[in-house]
């Protein structure tokens, strides 16, 4: 299936065309959540962006990761960033023709969302079919840093093209952005999976085909049960970082683009280490590491005095935040796609978005009005201290129930 040169060709079109896709959409959210915060200057305005995100994601995940394993996944990944850019297009026309209401913007969050979940258990089962298993968690290391890069320089483009154009004009990098990756996408020849006993099942059936996946790996299981209940108190965070740089340490928007830049900076240097140097072989402990650290430089962030030099801390800190995220999610997602069936592997990454949109909006429901009451920062603080002490109580219960499987063997 691999020839020796070739599926790293084929390899770098995807990843480029991926993080030319995710080029125009960083620029295009930071601007919209820049934007929402300027107008609204309410943590439950933004959080209400993110349930209407999200929530698309929890209603059609389980039909995304069937449609990945049972169809074209090469489709699937073309016609969602297509229909992204042609959302983003619309929305683009109607703001320039009309003076829309700010609530609007929830829509056009609301269909990304749809075309987001059905993009992604399509193109993180695609890169298996042309990557070797040996090369996964550097391939996966080259995927985060070209979407840590895309990262890095959205919020610039993003900040830029806030500050020169309206934002109907910010939008059609969307649209660019969708094109090029598709075209990307459909110059590689992606092999075809075979045919098997799911396309004569019932969707419930092979949803829980997918499950079992999880339940069949009780390291991968616990696992993700703690990847679960700590993004109920992480997730929100994202949608609080224009809020921590405007209303807590009240700067500019663009200081706010600079926490974004060092939180890619972040990204990247840990993508970089993975893709070249490091060698994970215990993939699910490394994986842990990443929540254990996710969790403690959350709990820092919510501590800092509302100064300048609290600022400076801050995106300090948000650089280990987005390392350690890569810490968690490049070993989690190499480990799944080396030991979960090809004909599996589309509804097993679907369970991953399916637990992300679920707990995003759930936890936003929570912490959008106790940060409207109290502050963004309060709510830093609680999240990391949760996720340390979830992390620490998921791995201790499956230490146990591994101890006393040996003792009763």
């Amino acid at each position: 299936m691999f020839e020796k040169d070739n599926w790293k060709i084929n390899f770098l079109i995807v990843a480029l065309g991926q993080a030319v896709s995710l080029l125009g959409s960083h620029g295009v959210q930071f601007a919209m959540i820049w934007w929402l915060a300027e107008q609204t200057a309410s943590p439950l305005m933004l959080g209400l962006s993110g349930i209407a995100a999200y929530l698309p994601m929890a209603l059609f995940s389980p039909l995304a990761g069937i449609a990945a394993d049972r169809f074209s996944r090469k489709f699937i990944c073309i016609f969602s960033d297509m229909a992204m850019g042609l959302t983003a297009m619309v929305y683009a026309l109607c703001l320039f023709w009309f003076d829309l209401p700010v609530w609007t913007i929830f829509i056009m969050l609301c269909a990304r969302g749809i075309g987001s979940t059905f993009q992604q258990p399509a193109i993180q089962s695609v890169i298996p079919q042309l990557v070797p298993s040996g090369q996964l968690v550097k391939t996966n290391g080259w995927m985060q840093l070209m979407n840590a890069g895309s990262f890095l320089l959205g919020p610039v483009i993003g900040a830029a093209l806030y500050a020169a154009f309206p934002m109907s004009v910010v939008l059609m990098s969307d649209v660019i952005g969708a094109v090029l990756a598709s075209a990307a996408l459909a110059a590689v020849r992606i092999p075809r999976l075979q045919p098997g006993q799911q396309h004569r099942q019932t969707m419930a059936v092979q949803f829980k085909e997918g499950l079992s996946v999880f339940r069949q790996d009780s390291r991968l299981l616990c696992l993700v049960t703690a990847e679960a209940l700590c993004m109920f108190f992480y997730g929100p965070l994202s949608s609080f970082y224009p809020l921590m740089t405007s209303y807590y340490f009240s700067l500019s928007a663009v200081h706010g683009s600079l926490v974004e830049l060092a939180f890619a900076a972040g990204m990247i240097l840990s993508s970089l280490l993975f893709s070249s140097v490091l060698t994970v072989s215990r993939k699910i402990r490394v994986s842990y590491l990443g929540l254990f650290g996710m969790g403690a430089v959350s709990a820092v962030c919510g501590l800092l005095p509302p100064t300048f030099w609290g600022w400076i801390l801050f995106a300090v800190l948000c650089a280990g935040l987005g390392a350690s995220g890569n810490i968690h999610t490049i070993p989690l997602t190499a480990y799944i796609q080396e030991t979960v069936a090809p004909e599996k592997m589309g509804r097993a990454f679907s369970v991953l978005t399916l637990i992300s949109s679920f707990t995003m909006p759930a936890g936003l429901l929570l912490s959008s009005p106790m940060a409207e009451k109290v502050g963004v920062q309060v709510w830093f603080f609680i999240a990391g201290a949760a996720i340390v002490i979830l992390s620490a109580l998921v791995l201790l219960w499956y230490r146990l129930r591994l101890r006393k499987s040996q003792t009763d063997g």
